[in-house]
């Protein structure tokens, strides 16, 4: 069939050249009609583009921190690493192991500018996990790691030193056993305390303690 055409009702209807001018030209003439969105649009001029744009956004200059406050603190025993008002410092050392069983070495260090007169045991005592008390009983004894040679009145120089053995000991009448989170230690009962976590050491768990007193070589 030639030329541009349409069937209707059976017969053919032909498009003259005319008729496709007038018909392409209502086509376009139609907003929209056949054109992709966008195209065919002119570009804003930059003054109606700053008339339509919003505008910048304004940093807010910063603000200076501020502390966040707050109840104050309790009273902690002496931190690790100072020298406390009594000028006698207690050390933990590493924990040993002999037979099942445990202890650590426990050095006194004169870190005053006085002489420091020492006569008698150490002090400890074993902390939960809020810092409460427990009940873990300290027994002035020797253990395995060397037996109790009493107390001796000695004075010390500033920077000097004397040890005890702090052992793990268990009891026939011991049930279970105690879990504790850390030991305060101190050169005498009122001499400026220090608390040493136990994380990450089976000497978490107690029954009881045996120390030996203050000398300046270790028991035998």
């Amino acid at each position: 069939m030639g030329g541009t055409g349409e069937r209707v009702r059976g017969r053919a209807r032909s498009w003259g050249p005319a008729s496709v001018v007038v018909l392409l030209t209502a086509l376009t003439g139609c907003s929209g009609f056949l054109v992709p969105a966008g195209e065919g649009e002119r570009e804003p001029t930059p003054s109606a583009r700053a008339a339509t744009s919003p505008p910048p956004s304004v940093t807010p200059p910063p603000v200076a921190d501020v502390p966040a406050q707050g109840p104050d603190p309790s009273p902690t025993p002496t931190p690790t690493g100072t020298c406390p008002a009594s000028g006698a410092a207690v050390t933990m050392g590493e924990v040993q192991a002999l037979l099942m069983s445990r202890a650590v070495v426990l050095t006194l260090t004169n870190c005053g500018s006085k002489p420091y007169r020492v006569d008698g045991y150490p002090s400890v005592q074993a902390l939960g996990e809020d810092g409460e008390r427990l009940p873990v009983k300290v027994n002035p004894a020797g253990s395995k790691f060397g037996r109790d040679q009493g107390p001796e009145a000695l004075t010390l120089k500033p920077g000097a030193t004397v040890k005890s053995m702090l052992a793990w000991v268990s009891t026939q009448e011991g049930g279970e056993l105690v879990m504790a989170d850390a030991l305060e230690l101190a050169a005498a009962p009122d001499a400026g305390a220090r608390v040493y976590p136990l994380e990450g050491h089976d000497i978490r768990y107690m029954d009881e303690l045996n120390i030996t007193a203050w000398r300046s070589e270790l028991p035998e």
